[in-house]
């Protein structure tokens, strides 16, 4: 006999919407998605052509489960030219995504019961796999009086409100939903927050090299004991690939290398090729960026136009996340409906806080400038109806 389970953790609604999305527009709808964080421009040139040369070359199978050679070199090599930080590759880890790296950082450094303190708004995959995983997820609320950003008083005063320590402190920048970039000092303070209290300090930067406004710092130039997470997949439209990397400290290379041999073997090869040509392809992913810009120029005067006033800034990334309340108290049946109504998906804002996101819809703005123009008339002649 087979035992019906319920799902673990909350479905990923952004997930939910891009599949009603997706049937909309197989029944022949016009659909405009501003649902996920899914670029419309393909992989960079260089990487493209590359992936084309090693499938004609026809051997693609296992690397070493950390990566190939040439790609963690590459990596290291835009870290010294970004940032100006040496980094040995033998700290570099290659994995499949961005999503690899959360899974093996929370599998290899907390266990059952301890407490990992993100940042509320946030991205729900955090949330979710800390819960599939045992773990305890202390969100705490960021907003205009922490500048949208997660800080060690915060994080103490949700301590003392729950009688439990935190055990790691995740963080983003750009963050998602919200875009906010963290200055320097303020991951510097969180950094070490995290090393007088032996707690793990671990920073998402895959919306990294998408900064608008702000400054934009690697966790790298403020610890060498920081986890780093980061990803081709958004600043160099490589969502599909599948391919992203941490950076360890040099002592928790060899345990990490040990649990991805068994849990992914190793990024698929293809993908890892790609990848390391895709630093040649800076310039045309540059041009990307600043179309993104005319994107988020456009969203963040017509959305507040609309009665849609932004709920955080627009400082990176590639999202608005904004406020609905002017419309509904339940973003969930107001994101279904204006996709059902109007062909326009956007994420309800239940996804990133369990506690506003009812009053709370995102934007993505990683499509083309028509769509975004496109969208914003159907929902111009579509919200005066909602009021």
């Amino acid at each position: 006999m087979t035992r019906q389970k319920r799902p673990s953790v909350e479905p990923f609604h952004a997930m939910d919407v891009l599949a009603e999305a997706t049937r909309l527009k197989g029944e022949g709808n016009d659909v405009v998605s501003l649902a996920v964080g899914q670029p419309a421009h393909p992989a960079p040139r260089p990487a493209l052509e590359a992936a084309r040369k090693a499938l004609e070359a026809g051997r693609i199978g296992y690397t070493d489960a950390l990566g190939t050679a040439g790609l963690r070199k590459a990596i290291a090599n835009y870290y010294e030219h970004r940032h100006a930080v040496s980094i040995d590759p033998a700290r570099i880890a290659v994995t499949n995504g961005s999503s690899a790296g959360f899974n093996l950082t929370f599998l290899q450094f907390f266990v059952p019961g301890e407490t990992v303190a993100i940042s509320r708004p946030g991205y729900p995959a955090y949330r979710n796999i800390l819960a599939a995983l045992g773990l305890r997820v202390a969100e705490i609320p960021v907003g205009a009086d922490t500048h949208y950003v997660l800080t060690p008083a915060a994080i103490e005063a949700w301590e003392q409100e729950n009688g439990v320590g935190v055990d790691g402190v995740m963080v983003a920048s750009p963050a998602n939903p919200t875009g906010t970039v963290t200055a320097k000092a303020d991951l510097k303070a969180l950094a070490d927050w995290c090393e007088a209290r032996d707690a793990v300090f671990i920073s998402d930067e895959i919306y990294h090299g998408l900064t608008f406004s702000g400054e934009e710092t690697t966790a790298l130039e403020v610890s060498d004991r920081a986890i780093v997470i980061n990803s081709f997949s958004k600043y160099f439209c490589m969502t599909g690939w599948r391919v992203g990397w941490m950076v360890l400290p040099e002592d928790l290379v060899r345990p990490v290398e040990c649990l991805s041999q068994s849990l992914y073997i190793s990024a698929p090869e293809l993908s890892q090729i790609a990848a390391e040509a895709a630093f040649d392809g800076i310039a045309e992913m540059e041009e990307v960026k600043a179309g993104y810009a005319r994107n988020r120029e456009l969203l963040a005067r017509r959305l507040p136009e609309l009665g849609l006033p932004l709920a955080a800034p627009m400082d990176g990334a590639f999202y608005a996340l904004c406020d609905v309340s002017r419309f509904t108290n339940d973003s969930m049946a107001f994101a279904r409906r204006m996709l059902r109504e109007t062909f326009v998906a956007a994420t309800p804002g239940r996804d990133f806080d369990p506690v506003e996101g009812h009053r709370l819809i995102r934007f993505s703005y990683a499509g083309s400038h028509s769509e975004m123009e496109t969208a914003l008339a159907r929902m111009e002649a579509w919200l005066p109806e909602q009021g």
